[in-house]
């Protein structure tokens, strides 16, 4: 249980002790250090992840939030769709779980304003853990977590308070002190000089202007194809995005930008998984949202520097029930 607390806190003060030698920050960049979580109720989280691993919350105890979003494996399962109970597959890939508090708003069509929201999403769809919400009270009413549920919240477990624990969880899962972001507070020696000069590219090519953020991406909607027809297939339901969410034929193929921050650790890319590797990532997009064509050397340097990127995470230690 305390492995997460501990590594946390283990790079928290590995921050501040750079902050005490590194040189002066870099300023004007289009992507910012990520901050530490924000304060949370100790207790709540606690819950939460409980809740996070634990497959009570699914229809048939199979699934759990840490199915798809494992944890261990930077906050994703590497497939293409996630698969829920019964072996149901889901339309679109799975975005990893961490940084997510740092989105400007969940799923990739952006249908969810809120960590909050998007918590509740998951447990009633039918390719994921389709339960219904009254059958997921009553199971956590008989069960050990109605003691804690009363012990934060002073009443019985309810969605509302489901939802809210598991937010208050994900919230921690900041991947902060990544080698990048000590190199922007000023520590010179904290990436490679090809990862420097991949970041040079990065920026030179365009890509930092749907990139950017603390998230490396995640802030902001953009359409997929500015360039031509990105999808080697007839475009599905799924491929319309945001039009989905507003009916407005502007949103028809816009979506959220992905985050890049642990892109080098969660293939497969895109909203629909169907692209294996990094570099044809890059190069597709290159050609479809900037008009480029990006040379093989200076994919290879740019990836250079997404490597730079992952900093801190959680390891799922247990999913010991309360």
């Amino acid at each position: 249980m305390q492995g997460w607390r501990t590594g946390l806190w283990a790079a928290v003060a590995l921050v501040l002790a750079t902050a005490a030698w590194a040189g002066p920050p870099r300023r004007y960049e289009p992507i910012s250090p990520i901050p530490l979580p924000a304060a949370q109720d100790p207790a709540r989280v606690a819950l939460g992840r409980q809740l996070f691993l634990d497959p009570i919350l699914s229809r048939d105890g199979s699934v759990s939030c840490g199915s798809c979003h494992n944890l261990a494996m930077a906050g994703v399962d590497g497939l293409p769709h996630a698969i829920g109970i019964g072996g149901a597959e889901e339309r679109v890939n799975t975005p990893t779980v961490y940084n997510a508090a740092l989105n400007l708003a969940q799923f990739w069509d952006g249908r969810a304003a809120s960590l909050k929201e998007q918590a509740g999403g998951p447990v009633t769809n039918p390719q994921e853990m389709g339960s219904r919400w009254p059958d997921v009270v009553a199971r956590l009413e008989h069960s050990p977590y109605r003691a804690a549920f009363q012990r934060i919240d002073g009443g019985p477990p309810t969605r509302r308070r489901v939802e809210e624990a598991l937010a208050s969880f994900e919230r921690t899962l900041l991947t902060v002190n990544s080698p990048f972001d000590r190199w922007l507070e000023g520590d010179d020696g904290a990436i490679s000089p090809e990862a420097a000069q991949g970041y040079a590219l990065f920026k030179s090519y365009g890509c930092g202007s749907c990139h950017q953020g603390a998230n490396v991406g995640g802030n902001m909607f953009q359409r997929f194809g500015f360039y031509g027809n990105p999808f080697a297939r007839a475009p599905r339901p799924v491929d319309l995005g945001r039009f989905n969410v507003t009916g407005r034929e502007d949103d028809r193929y816009v979506f959220k930008v992905p985050s890049l921050r642990l892109a080098v650790l969660t293939p497969p890319y895109f909203h629909d998984g169907s692209v294996r590797d990094l570099a044809t990532a890059i190069r597709l997009m290159g050609r479809y949202q900037l008009g480029r064509a990006i040379p093989d050397g200076d994919i290879a340097l740019i990836i250079r520097f997404l490597d730079t990127l992952p900093g801190a995470m959680t390891a799922d230690d247990d999913g010991a029930a309360p």
